[in-house]
């Protein structure tokens, strides 16, 4: 009997998403270097004191915050979905962190991982809800939102803990003139940015957030890429609080309120795809510093603060618009 010799199954490979991420980003960094520039330099003409070394330690510091909060809404971003989280789990971290260091007399070595624990905690829960239940990452980081703010609000009462006085050294100091937190932050970003260009893992996220059911068929795990996402991002959360508590001097319940917008502005303007599967390391960077610059630059002209959220909110819609033209125009030369 002749034998018939079935054909090779053909091999699925994981789309490299990774290639669209870099062309998204060449383009959009080439623009954002452009506008922080022109910004820079008008900031420079209308203030006396921008220039100063202290000035420029104070808005370096406030990048590297703007940067962190970014890079944990960031992470949920690329797999294509988000955490509105993130400012509750600051603030609850926050608290979490006062309480070891007031009540329990804990020191900084003690203290800190039992705060970044709870980031992760935090970050395992939306992410398990998310993937075991199958609920909408918008409804199930909403809900927690208010269970975290609410917690934070009861155990504090709205009263800020003290710290140690030596605990001030990462956010309150520099390495020749540049602040220590400017300098974490960069180490970060940049060991972000290896991730996602050149780790298994970092192309995982990005191929899930491009098209997970496709992922998913080429043998990604893509749950366990989601939940992994969110874990990054309440761990970049919790880190975010212990920074701010260093910068401050205390550990403010309130701290976190104001990173919602933030989060998502300096993701959305530095070229985070909202749909997944784009990010740009060196966007987040530059929209950070847009982000800062544009806040130091309504304070310096005495604009009315009221109109500052409308204003982001105004440059988020036109980042979000400029995206979807590139996209459509994009998708016409294809077919053409």
């Amino acid at each position: 009997m002749q034998k018939t010799e079935l054909p090779p199954k053909p091999t699925e490979t994981v789309p490299d998403f990774s290639k669209t991420s870099r062309r998204f980003r060449g383009g959009r960094a080439l623009g954002l270097l452009i506008g922080t520039v022109v910004l820079f330099g008008a900031i420079a003409l209308v203030s006396d004191t921008f220039l100063k070394p202290y000035t420029m330690f104070i808005i370096a510091r406030q990048i590297a915050f703007s940067i962190l909060i970014a890079l944990s809404q960031a992470v949920c971003l690329v797999v294509g979905g988000m955490n509105l989280s993130v400012g509750a789990i600051g603030s609850m971290a926050t608290v979490i962190l006062g309480l070891c260091f007031q009540e329990l007399k804990l020191n900084a070595w003690q203290a800190v991982p039992i705060t970044l624990i709870f980031g992760v905690v935090s970050g395992a829960i939306n992410g398990l809800i998310i993937t075991r239940l199958r609920i909408n990452s918008f409804i199930v980081t909403l809900s927690l939102m208010f269970v975290y703010m609410g917690l934070r609000s009861g155990i504090s009462g709205g009263s800020p803990y003290i710290i140690p006085q030596d605990f001030g050294f990462i956010g309150q100091t520099a390495i020749f003139g540049v602040s220590w937190v400017f300098v974490l932050v960069c180490l970060i970003l940049l060991f972000t940015g290896y991730m996602f260009s050149y780790t298994v893992f970092g192309r995982h996220m990005l191929a899930t957030g491009g098209n997970e059911n496709a992922a998913r068929l080429c043998g990604i795990a893509t749950d366990a890429i989601v939940f992994k996402a969110h874990v990054i991002s309440g761990l970049l959360a919790a880190l975010a609080a212990v920074l701010w508590a260093s910068m401050i001097g205390s550990c403010a319940p309130e701290t976190g309120d104001s990173w919602l917008i933030g989060s998502f502005a300096v993701s959305i303007i530095g070229g985070t795809g909202l749909n997944g599967g784009v990010i740009s390391i060196a966007g987040i960077f530059l929209g950070g510093t847009i982000f800062v610059l544009i806040n130091y630059g309504l304070i310096e002209i005495k604009a009315n603060p009221y109109f500052a959220n409308s204003f982001l909110g105004a440059l988020i819609m036109l980042a979000i618009v400029l995206d979807r033209i590139r996209e459509i125009v994009g998708e016409g030369k294809r077919k053409s």
